[in-house]
């Protein structure tokens, strides 16, 4: 079982393009797909548990007893990739839609095929998975600050409190909840063991699926979309180049190892804009081009990752050298 999910981490980037070209496919050649927009939420639940659920609790609480590194994180994520989205959306037209689709997007942190890239690319994958569940709740509190900063008065009509709240219940608390009793549960019989680390081959199959449902269901809406979504292309390059050169900065400026300081920096790069889509689908007219800036983001992005998996392992080749037995790095 442990070779089967190594594989398919191993594999999971062709995987994922093979998945988006398949569902761009059906979309494309099969009217009705748009209806499998119901099924986003689901899967981006299981979706949810199944990377909460590789996070032991053990793990979770050395993960925030690590305080620079989670310090470095949050600023990278929370201070610094805003500034940088700040500065990147005034090149774009006024349009109050495509900016909010670009800033739904660029101000959520990854917090699922990240954690695989990062251990690809020689960064301390541990570290950023059990921090998962600290960047998805940071996201969703902050999101509709950030939104509201960056947009002014037009945020007031676009942006509402209640997909957040919806969002922070069934992407955060229940799959959170049902992890965390799956690996009690874990502990107490031989039985569920068994059944957890059956669910470890999960994480690269549900995104897979989310990528398939996502997909699928806004191919048939892009046509209508594509020449507005495209505004953002040139946006989308400049955040990927910079924002882990950035991170990796802030990683230096926290004096982590280098493995922690990469850990950052594929966070810094790399956004959630499969559980955002969410929120977008929410926001009155933002179809369809909402979710076409959101899903060009994505494309973008795992093209980018494997520029990442390649480049930012010869990050810290001299690595940087905190003090020793340091509780906060």
């Amino acid at each position: 079982m442990t070779g089967l999910r190594e594989a398919l981490e191993a594999r999971q980037v062709g995987i994922y393009f093979a998945t988006v070209l398949a569902a761009a496919a059906l979309g494309a050649a099969v009217p009705g797909t748009a209806a499998l927009e119901a099924a986003i939420n689901p899967a981006l639940a299981l979706m949810l548990f199944a990377t909460f659920l590789q996070v032991p609790l053990a793990d979770l609480g050395r993960a925030l007893a690590r305080v620079r590194f989670l310090a470095a994180l949050l600023a990278a994520n929370f201070l610094v990739a805003p500034l940088l989205v700040l500065a990147l959306v005034q090149t774009l037209p006024g349009d109050p839609m495509l900016r909010l689709g670009v800033l739904l997007v660029l101000l959520a942190p990854c917090i699922d095929y990240v954690v695989t890239f990062a251990h690809i690319g020689r960064a301390d994958a541990r570290l950023l998975l059990a921090a998962t569940p600290v960047l998805l709740l940071a996201q969703m509190l902050l999101l509709p600050v950030y939104l509201g900063l960056f947009l002014g008065e037009a945020a007031q009509g676009l942006v509402r409190a209640e997909p957040f709240l919806h969002a922070f219940v069934w992407l955060i608390a229940v799959p959170l909840a049902l992890a965390a009793a799956a690996q009690v549960l874990a502990g107490r019989s031989e039985g569920a063991a068994r059944a957890v680390r059956g669910l470890g081959l999960l994480p690269v199959p549900a995104t897979a699926v989310v990528l398939f449902v996502v997909v699928a269901s806004v191919t048939p809406q892009l046509g209508l979309a594509l020449e507005g979504a495209v505004r953002a292309l040139p946006l989308y390059l400049a955040y990927a180049v910079a924002a882990p050169l950035l991170g990796w900065g802030v990683a230096r400026l926290a004096g982590l190892e280098a493995p922690a300081g990469r850990a950052v920096a594929f966070s810094a790069g790399t956004r959630n804009s499969l559980v955002v889509l969410p929120l977008a689908f929410a926001v009155p007219g933002g179809a369809p081009l909402l979710p076409a800036i959101i899903v060009l983001q994505t494309l973008v992005e795992l093209a980018a990752s494997l520029a990442y998996m390649r480049l930012i392992p010869r990050l810290g080749a001299r690595a940087l050298t905190p003090p020793p037995d340091s509780p906060g790095g």
